[in-house]
């Protein structure tokens, strides 16, 4: 039997992620030929990293934390949405290209609206954090026309650099954390910040969550994140983990790479059994 062809995921730290089990998973469902790596990779190193990778053979890379955004300028061709992000998730070779896109977008919106049955045209919508994470995600939610879409974070400019960025595709404001627009409560609240996980005070505004508030943290764990356990303790009618949204977007890549659409929810009913 010939090699199996060769994917992989790049970041620093990288030892945490889950997208190996994830992607294995895909592949002993869909009987594809593969392996999946684990690779940590210094931002000093990162371009050296991809091209041995490609011209070792690899076929395509996961990318995350830290690299999403500088792995752009790499890739021969970027995907509208990578473009539109200014950030790269996922890395296709093909004919000696680097095609970049991003699928962190499209799968949060996947679990959301899929996988969960929420209903986002016309609500209200705010992003804690002006980052990487919220790049990634802001397009595809303004692409369900909510009402509005409002981007927070401790440093003002940062979040108005977003909303200008994003302004032609909906209805986006920025503010500073504890400076939202009104005291009423939102419909969705995403958390895009790592505060919890880094030991500071969460920048999470009370005045966000009402008893009807659905709250989504894109990080995970084996046990509630700090803004998942906020959240509940504010009353809001859902508090969830970004599981769904790992996997959604591990899906979108594998069809990017394999051109087959993974089961989804088998795999995500796997990963959270055993995050509980």
């Amino acid at each position: 039997m010939s090699a199996p062809d060769r994917y992989g995921v790049m970041g620093y730290p990288i030892s945490h992620s889950r997208s190996p089990v994830i992607h294995r998973l895909f592949a002993l469902q869909s009987g594809q030929h593969m392996q999946y790596e684990l690779l940590q990779v210094a931002p000093d190193k990162l371009e050296s990293a991809v091209q041995q990778f490609q011209r070792t053979g690899g076929r395509g890379l996961n990318i995350t934390v830290p690299h999403k955004s500088e792995v752009a300028r790499l890739a021969d061709e970027l995907s509208d949405r990578a473009r539109i992000a200014g950030a790269v998730n996922t890395l296709i070779f093909q004919d000696e290209k680097i095609f970049g896109d991003n699928t962190d977008g499209i799968g949060l919106v996947r679990d959301l609206t899929t996988n969960l049955q929420l209903e986002l045209r016309g609500a209200r919508i705010l992003i804690l954090g002006a980052g990487g994470a919220t790049r990634g995600i802001a397009g595809p939610l303004l692409d369900l026309q909510p009402r509005s879409l409002v981007i927070a974070n401790r440093t003002l400019a940062k979040a108005e650099a977003l909303a200008t960025h994003f302004s032609s595709y909906g209805s986006v404001t920025a503010c500073r954390f504890n400076d939202l627009p009104d005291n009423e409560p939102y419909d969705l609240v995403i958390n895009a910040t790592s505060a919890g996980f880094k030991g500071e005070n969460p920048p999470y505004p009370e005045s966000a969550v009402g008893s009807a508030t659905v709250c989504y943290d894109l990080s995970y764990g084996l046990t509630a994140t700090p803004f998942s356990q906020w959240a509940a303790a504010q009353g809001a009618a859902r508090s969830l983990m970004g599981w769904g949204m790992l996997v959604e977007q591990a899906a979108e890549s594998f069809q990017l790479w394999r051109g087959v659409r993974p089961d989804t929810i088998t795999v995500l009913n796997q990963m959270t059994i055993n995050a509980s």
